[in-house]
C-alpha cells in the first residue's frame, strides 16, 4: 500500500484522537515534546487542529505514545495520508514464515494444549492436544467458529460448569484482556467483547475492575473432571518484531500443569482419549 498518496476527508479527526492517546498513557504535552523533540507549541497546534504534522512527526508522536499498529493506520487516516501498515493472513506470502514457526510451537508443546489467539481472543490455529483435552468436558464441534477463548470459559454451556473457581477465574480473565489489550488500548471492539461477556448469566460487572492479590507466582485455570482437580497456568508468547497489523496482534497461549497431581491425571485423559 502506498505511504505516499493522501485522503483529504478527515484532517479535523487528528487532534482529539492525538489527545485522548496522550491521555491514555498519562502523557502531557511537554512530556510528548521530551519524548520526541517535536515542539509542545507544535503539539498544541496538532491537537487544537491549527496544524498537520507531517507524516514523519506524527509516527514519531505515535511510537513515542506506544500506538498500536492499527490505531496508527486510523491516526494517518485523520491526518490525511494512507495507512502504512497492512494486515495480512496466514495464507499471504509474507506470513508463510510466521505461520509455519508458529506450527511448529503449537507442535512442539504437545501433549498439553496451545493456541494461536488474535487480538480479541478468536482462535486462529490450535495443536492437536487442544481440542481432544476439551472434548472431554463439552462437544467442541458444535462451537461455532472462530472460536473465541473467553466465551467458551463464560459460557454456561461452554466450559464454565467444569471450572469449580469460576468467579475468581471470571475475574483474572477479565483483567488479563485489561492488562494483554494490544498496546494496553481498549478499543471498541475489545470493548464490545468486555460487555458481552458481562452478559452472561451471574456476571458482576464489577469483576472488570477487580483486583486479584494472591500469594501465588500465577492464578491457575482450573476445570473438574471425573472427581480429579486439574490445575493448569499459562505462558503467553508475542511477537517481538512485529511489523504487520497480524503479526502485532498474535498470542500463543500454552497451558502447562500446576503440580504433579493434574499431570498425572492429564495424561490418563489424553491416553484414553487416544
Amino acid at each position: 500500500m502506498s505511504s505516499s498518496s493522501v485522503n483529504p476527508g478527515m484532517p479535523n479527526e487528528l487532534g482529539p484522537q492525538l489527545r485522548a492517546w496522550r491521555g491514555t498513557r498519562g502523557k502531557s504535552q511537554l512530556d510528548l515534546s521530551l519524548d520526541t523533540g517535536i515542539s509542545q507549541r507544535q503539539i498544541s497546534f496538532i491537537e487544537s487542529g491549527r496544524s498537520t504534522p507531517g507524516r514523519y512527526n506524527l509516527l514519531r508522536l505515535a511510537d513515542a505514545l506506544e500506538v498500536p499498529f492499527r490505531e496508527r493506520n486510523t491516526l494517518l487516516l485523520a491526518a490525511g495520508y494512507a495507512p502504512i501498515y497492512s494486515e495480512g493472513s496466514f495464507d499471504d506470502l509474507e506470513m508463510q514464515g510466521v505461520a509455519n514457526a508458529l506450527r511448529r510451537m503449537l507442535r512442539q508443546h504437545e501433549p498439553f494444549p496451545a493456541v494461536v489467539m488474535d487480538r480479541y481472543w478468536n482462535v486462529m490455529m490450535t495443536n492437536d492436544a487442544t481440542p481432544r483435552f476439551f472434548s472431554h468436558f463439552i462437544d467442541m464441534a458444535e462451537r461455532p467458529a472462530p472460536r473465541n477463548l473467553l466465551h467458551l470459559m463464560f459460557d454456561p454451556a461452554g466450559m464454565r460448569p467444569f471450572i469449580p473457581d469460576w468467579d475468581q477465574t471470571a475475574k483474572s480473565l477479565l483483567g488479563r484482556v485489561l492488562r494483554e489489550a494490544v498496546g494496553r488500548a481498549i478499543d471498541a471492539r475489545t470493548k464490545d467483547l468486555i460487555d458481552r461477556l458481562l452478559a452472561y448469566p451471574d456476571v458482576n460487572v464489577e469483576w472488570k475492575i477487580s483486583v486479584t492479590a494472591e500469594n501465588t507466582p500465577v492464578i491457575p485455570l482450573s476445570f473438574m473432571k471425573d472427581g480429579h482437580l486439574l490445575r493448569f497456568f499459562s505462558l503467553v508468547t508475542t511477537v517481538g518484531t512485529a511489523q504487520m497489523i497480524t503479526t502485532q496482534e498474535l498470542r500463543v497461549e500454552c497451558m502447562f500443569p500446576l503440580d504433579e497431581a493434574t499431570e498425572i491425571h492429564y495424561a490418563e485423559l489424553m491416553s484414553a482419549a487416544q
